[in-house]
């Protein structure tokens, strides 16, 4: 199962690598759109708002997942990387330990306090009962959304970025039908959309238990691998945690824009919901460019091929602002026909078509930092990405949405513009970093230890 990513030809590497990532995220970002899209047809505004509330909260979870599993990936690519298949072992046992364990506390403690959380979201009255139904449904799920992204960073850090794409494939087109059926035929509502995503993402890991039982990873596994090992699981959370942070971050600040959103009425945080969803799409290329960055400048660095691993960098940088200039521009000519296809409500249409025209320009600056970060992670430096980020939700990004919203409130375009204001932020950091590093600390030079010792 493990591919060799440092030999070959560069570019067409990391397109092959990153396709499939980016088409995995898609398919998990078709679940929150289809959940909302299919509540659209079939319910009123105060659905559509507890769905697109509630998902948010549950993308902010998912993408902290997914953050301490970048930890993982990074470390069995660098196992991979370097040819050390009983660390690279040992790295995923103690990956299916660790992540587990978090799973089962996760659970707990957000079930405690769904009520709190819906509160604090600040959800109009009309949608606190719906956005509760479906939170307390997903937060039941999350032991199959954290098995899932187990499986798929195990498969990523040992180069295989394609088998992770046909687990969510299925769940989602599962997701898709079982919305259909709950939303559109038991008329369930907010609890329908939950029930639809929760049983899709338990089917996608059944399957993919089923393969790797049939199938095998091409790494012999043994019950020490899943031993706790200290020094195993802190390389793995010393770069899971920063990202993680950094991503929670980010997701709590678009959740406090929510909020703000939430305060001016009903329109104006179903207008928000929906422009969040369909930048969470815009956005895939960036995404996977951070995690393909990740994964193949990490088994670069095992190997000790450190210039190809800052020609990943470059390539994604081209790649990626490339991109945000076109779609930006696309969006900036079919706006409103975007959100006419989630509501009919002209007040909501003109309101979302506002706050996406000026949101959409973050895609470009946004590709560039996420490009940097996935570089910075693959070295060990994920802490770099949770400073920057930080700095921008704090000096641009809050109180930027905040003081347009009480400035501007009869339009959400100045609260888009708080958005890409906040990424440029991040560029100038991110560059002030890399050429520091560079220069002084020799920390592309240097080949770094994987972290993990094997005891066999």
């Amino acid at each position: 199962m493990e591919k060799n990513l440092t030999t070959g030809n560069l570019f067409k590497t990391i397109v092959y690598f990153a396709l499939p990532y980016l088409l995995s995220y898609f398919l998990q970002t078709l679940y929150g759109m289809a959940d909302l899209f299919i509540t659209g047809q079939f319910c009123h505004v105060d659905a559509i708002t507890a769905v697109s509330n509630g998902s948010q909260v549950m993308h902010m979870l998912t993408v902290i997942i997914v953050g301490l599993a970048m930890g993982a990936t990074v470390t069995i690519s660098r196992a991979i990387g370097a040819d050390k298949k009983k660390d690279a072992a040992r790295a995923i046992g103690n990956t299916v330990t660790l992540f587990m364990f978090v799973s089962i506390i996760f659970t707990a403690i957000l079930l405690l306090f769904v009520r709190q959380i819906v509160a604090l979201i600040g959800i109009p009255s009309e949608a606190v009962a719906g956005t509760t139904q479906y939170l307390v449904i997903c937060f039941i799920g999350i032991p199959f959304i954290t098995a899932y992204n187990i499986i798929s960073s195990i498969f990523r850090g040992m180069g295989d970025s394609r088998t992770p794409m046909y687990f969510v494939a299925i769940a989602c087109a599962a997701n898709i039908v079982l919305d259909y059926v709950f939303i559109g035929f038991f008329h369930m509502g907010p609890s329908g959309a939950a029930f639809g995503t929760t049983l899709a993402q338990t089917l996608s890991v059944i399957i993919a238990l089923v393969s790797i039982c049939k199938k095998g990873m091409g790494i012999h596994l043994i019950a020490a691998d899943f031993c706790p090992d200290h020094r195993v699981m802190t390389q793995i959370l010393k770069i899971g945690i920063p990202v993680a942070v950094q991503d929670g971050c980010i997701q709590v600040a678009f959740i406090v824009i929510t909020i703000i959103a939430n305060h001016r009425g009903l329109n104006d945080a179903a207008a928000v919901g929906i422009v969040e969803k369909v930048i969470s799409a815009v956005f895939l290329v960036p995404s996977s460019m951070l995690a393909a960055v990740s994964a193949l400048a990490a088994q670069n660095i095992g190997a000790g091929k450190h210039d190809r691993a800052a020609k990943t960098l470059r390539y994604s940088i081209m790649i990626t602002t490339i991109y945000g200039i076109i779609i930006s521009v696309i969006v900036q000519l079919i706006a409103p026909g975007i959100v006419q296809a989630f509501t009919a409500e002209a007040a909501v249409v003109v309101l979302g078509t506002q706050y996406i025209r000026s949101y959409i320009w973050d895609c470009i600056f946004a590709g560039i930092h996420f490009s940097f970060t996935g570089y910075f992670c693959a070295y060990g430096k994920s802490y770099i990405g949770f400073i920057h980020n930080i700095i921008a939700i704090i000096l641009v990004r809050i109180p930027g949405s905040y003081l347009a919203s009480r400035f501007f409130p009869d339009t959400l375009f100045p609260m888009g513009m708080a958005a890409p204001a906040g990424s440029l932020l991040s560029v100038l950091i991110c560059l002030l970093a890399y050429g520091w590093l560079k220069s002084h600390s020799g920390l592309f030079k240097a080949q770094p230890e994987t972290g993990v010792n094997d005891g066999r």
